[in-house]
């Protein structure tokens, strides 16, 4: 089965502050490197999506997996769609989603 991959609102304004940050830090090439290898990471998603801790104590179905040892990724899935929630980077709380995700 092949899954779909869909990011929140949320998950988009993540990635937008992500590269931000990484630009000002160590450039926009870096950046560019960077946020395409975690986007090709979620990418990924489509043919194994049940990777990482599930969590439902944080929500139904959430599910965190980390990505080179500074990045949380949140996600559910949902029959054939998974849904990138948020993308946390260096240890910002992933305790409840935003709850602004399209369904």
């Amino acid at each position: 089965m092949r899954y779909r991959i869909v990011f929140d609102p949320a998950a988009k304004r993540d990635v937008d502050a992500l590269f931000d940050y990484v630009a000002a830090n160590a450039g926009r090439a870096v950046a560019r490197r960077y946020l395409g290898r975690l986007l090709d990471y979620c990418a990924r998603f489509n043919t194994f999506p049940q990777r990482g801790t599930r969590h439902d104590d944080i929500g139904p179905g959430i599910r965190i997996v980390g990505f080179e040892r500074r990045v949380t990724i949140v996600f559910r899935i949902d029959g054939n769609v998974v849904t990138v929630l948020r993308i946390l980077y260096a240890g910002r709380s992933h305790d409840a989603p935003e709850n602004d995700a399209t369904d």
